[in-house]
């Protein structure tokens, strides 16, 4: 490790000090895990608190197992809050999001708050079963939150489980750029570590296909991910696409049906 990377004398004592502030939990750490505690919070930009509450944070997540208690959404939405354990460096995809055609082609689906089929939940656990991820989901992106059609691997099936604030939404970066999104290891991506759901340890590894209808409008995602980081291959990209070809069928066959 090279110390001459280190912080100034004075900002690690004030680091230390926030340390020795906190609940005395470290109190195991040596002089050495300190200095290495203060320069990974300094090359992440953050004080020692926030660093170790972040760590906590990620790891509350990761060990969530769904028991009938705290869902790892409710975490995540807690831990999201103004002021809590996330950045604010997200692109602003709003006016996609927002664009009045979209949202017609969504409500038009009639699939927000309708309850799981089993024909959309065959599709997402294909999608785990295939790129062998822990969670899988068809999320519809409505203008302030987003609803899953079907999940897999991701808690219950309350009305509060099945939709999460639009903030915690990977998959409306999906629908606005209209293309697949992939994250390999998204705590190191530039711009989506900044994400609540990144930040707060809920989404490691992403890959989500777009659900598109004829007029080219995305309403929503297809989507895999994983609390590890993972190398995702373009037959994982096309076993994705195929799968979310069908959902898309499903989805929008009215709507091909009136054209006919």
């Amino acid at each position: 490790m090279n110390h001459s990377n280190f912080p100034s004398a004075a900002c690690r004592a004030a680091n230390l000090a926030s340390v020795s502030g906190m609940t005395g939990r470290l109190a195991a750490f040596d002089d050495w895990l300190d200095d290495v505690l203060v320069e990974r919070a300094a090359a992440a930009g953050e004080d020692v608190e926030t660093y170790v509450a972040r760590a906590v944070a990620s790891r509350m997540v990761a060990d969530h197992v769904p028991d009938g208690g705290t869902s790892a959404e409710e975490l995540i939405a807690h831990l999201s809050k103004p002021g809590g354990l996330v950045g604010s460096g997200m692109p602003d995809v709003t006016a996609v999001v927002a664009d009045p055609e979209r949202l017609h082609a969504l409500h038009a689906t009639g699939l927000l708050d309708s309850p799981p089929e089993e024909v959309y939940d065959r599709i997402t656990r294909a999608a785990a079963a295939a790129l062998d991820a822990p969670s899988a989901a068809i999320s519809l992106v409505d203008v302030d939150r987003q609803f899953f059609k079907s999940k897999f691997g991701m808690g219950g099936n309350s009305p509060q489980e099945r939709q999460t604030p639009l903030d915690q939404s990977v998959c409306q970066y999906t629908a606005a750029n209209a293309a697949p999104l992939i994250l390999e290891d998204a705590p190191n991506d530039p711009v989506f570590k900044n994400h609540p759901a990144v930040a707060a340890g809920g989404v490691v590894a992403y890959l989500g296909v777009p659900l598109i209808n004829q007029g080219g409008q995305a309403i929503g995602a297809l989507c895999v991910f994983d609390q590890k980081p993972r190398l995702w291959s373009t037959g994982h990209v096309q076993i994705l696409t195929d799968l979310a070809e069908l959902a898309a069928e499903r989805i929008f066959a009215s709507e091909r049906s009136a054209e006919q």
